[in-house]
């Protein structure tokens, strides 16, 4: 009876269910520790990127987990495919309303506030630091990409005006795509082409990258709107499909698939979808889910102990770029819009960095950059000291330039779901602290005609109006109203909630509400 040839020496064994049941158990305990970590991060105010960090590092082979994990290319993979969730799902939060006032100051300090960034922060690496000019470069363009994420999970508790929050919001989602454009440039063998055939060539990526999302979007939202699909759980997944095919096409289009995927996501938010707070539950746990993997593998990816002769560099550099470059980059690009010094103050201090920096400085990895492991190790210590020293101050920051103050009315937030045979839609609508709504009679609200309010849950209780129900602060209602008459019904209610019961014989008309 012959015998089974013996496994050759040095050969990994074969993957089995057993180690797929320990892959999955792992796993699972990562993503409840990370879980347990946001409450952890909120309650101390730092953003939640450090201690996903921190996971991946104690798991490293400088940590208690003692795993080896050297491998660029595969970060690069799956941090891009992490990125595209995130910013779809920022896209999808992102309110138009909020946008279009400062759609022209976002795209300018997206762009030319980025290459003042970029400039400047290479001039300090390269005199400053001793980097040569190739590695300076690149450090310039990876540190200049900023996280809206990071920024507002530490200002999630201060009301701020409209301006600030989407002017950051919209830099975050439009830097992304001229930063890595100019990444991969500096990171290409042989020398860096002129200035004008790098610009236009960022330039038309742009354009392409902007009329493929929006096209993808407007189709998109057109084709949810129209079809009904059979059940609410497919809604979720045909946006975020939509959104990635966004991307791809942008990519495959030789455009900017990052500025294809926001934008795309940003019309998708904004069309009033049905089943929308499913869709948007579901977008924020993938996104949850992508920043948790995609903190942890870059965490993995740093080597503790290399890190000790990039620390100076990395707190010189930080320096430039926190009290030189950002704000000259946000004072050159706001000065032809007359933003107050105020907002301009909160708005250079508020360039957190992410992950997407620490990304992008896999790009020099992978395509074998001299010293491209220092400019990792300089970036992973710039985002954790900088993030560490920015994050906590922000709201001590935001009251003292008196921009998180209370009274301002907050948005009204109304949720739709489509009563597809009655031809119909429930809006559920949630008064805000501040909201004028408060203190309004029902039969006040002057709904269109079609339109009725059914329930007012209020301290846990639920009850039928009547029109002489006076409504306050921490009511939601539940109202109904048909297709025809869906949009006028909302449009009154912003109304209402900005100007009072006066709202229409005062000319407040709901502040571009239904848009």
């Amino acid at each position: 009876m012959s015998r089974a040839p013996r496994a050759s020496q040095g050969r990994e064994p074969p993957l089995t269910v057993h180690h797929l049941n320990q892959l999955l158990l792992v796993c699972s305990l990562v993503l409840l520790v990370a879980v347990a970590a946001v409450r952890i991060s909120s309650r101390s105010g730092l953003p939640s990127l450090l201690v996903y960090l921190g996971i991946g590092v104690l798991m490293g082979q400088d940590g208690i987990g003692h795993i080896h994990f050297n491998s660029a290319a595969l970060t690069q993979v799956i941090g891009y495919a992490a990125l595209v969730v995130i910013l779809a799902e920022g896209g999808l939060g992102t309110k138009w309303k909020e946008v279009r006032p400062v759609l022209a100051s976002a795209s300018v300090l997206a762009t030319a506030g980025v290459a003042v960034s970029v400039g400047v922060t290479a001039a300090g690496a390269h005199y400053l630091v001793g980097l040569e000019w190739r590695q300076a470069l690149i450090i310039g363009a990876v540190v200049s990409s900023t996280d809206a994420a990071a920024v507002f999970s530490v200002l999630r508790r201060i009301p701020l005006p409209a301006r600030v929050t989407g002017t950051l919001e919209a830099e975050s989602g439009f830097n992304d795509a001229p930063v890595v454009i100019l990444v991969v440039a500096f990171s290409t063998a042989g020398p860096v082409e002129h200035w004008y055939v790098l610009l236009g060539e960022i330039l038309l990526e742009l354009a392409i990258g902007a009329a493929i999302g929006l096209a993808v979007g407007w189709i998109g939202s057109w084709g949810l709107r129209r079809v009904a699909l059979p059940a609410s759980g497919l809604y979720p997944i045909a946006v975020l499909a939509i959104a990635v095919t966004a991307y791809a096409a942008g990519a495959l289009g030789h455009g900017s698939g990052f500025l294809a995927v926001y934008l795309a996501s940003m019309m998708l938010g904004n069309a009033k979808l049905p089943h929308w707070p499913a869709t948007r539950g579901f977008a924020e746990g993938l996104g949850w889910i992508a920043q948790i993997g995609m903190f942890v593998l870059l965490g993995l990816l740093v080597t503790p102990h290399e890190l000790g002769d990039d620390v100076w560099p990395a707190l010189v550099i930080g320096l430039v770029l926190t009290m030189v470059a950002r704000p000259l980059s946000v004072v050159l690009s706001l000065a032809p819009f007359r933003v107050p010094w105020q907002e301009q103050t909160l708005m250079s201090w508020a360039g957190l960095r992410g992950a997407v920096p620490i990304i992008l400085a896999t790009i020099p990895m992978v395509n074998g950059v001299t010293g491209s492991r220092r400019i990792f190790n300089i970036v992973f210590v710039l985002v954790v000291v900088y993030t560490l020293v920015q994050g906590p101050t922000l709201p001590w920051l935001a009251r003292m330039l008196r921009l998180g103050e209370k009274g301002e009315a907050s948005d009204l937030g109304i949720e739709s779901a489509p009563l597809e045979r009655l031809r119909g839609h429930l809006l559920s609508v949630a008064i805000p602290e501040g909201s004028r709504m408060h203190g309004v009679e029902v039969n006040e609200l002057r709904l269109p005609t079609g339109a009725a309010v059914t329930l007012v849950v209020r301290d846990e209780k639920s009850f039928v109006p009547l029109p002489t129900t006076v409504l306050r602060r921490g009511d939601e209602l539940l109202v109904v109203a048909t297709d025809p008459v869906r949009d006028a019904a909302e449009r009154r209610l912003r109304a209402v909630a900005h100007g009072g019961k006066l709202a229409g014989w005062l000319g407040a008309n709901g502040m571009g509400a239904g848009r």
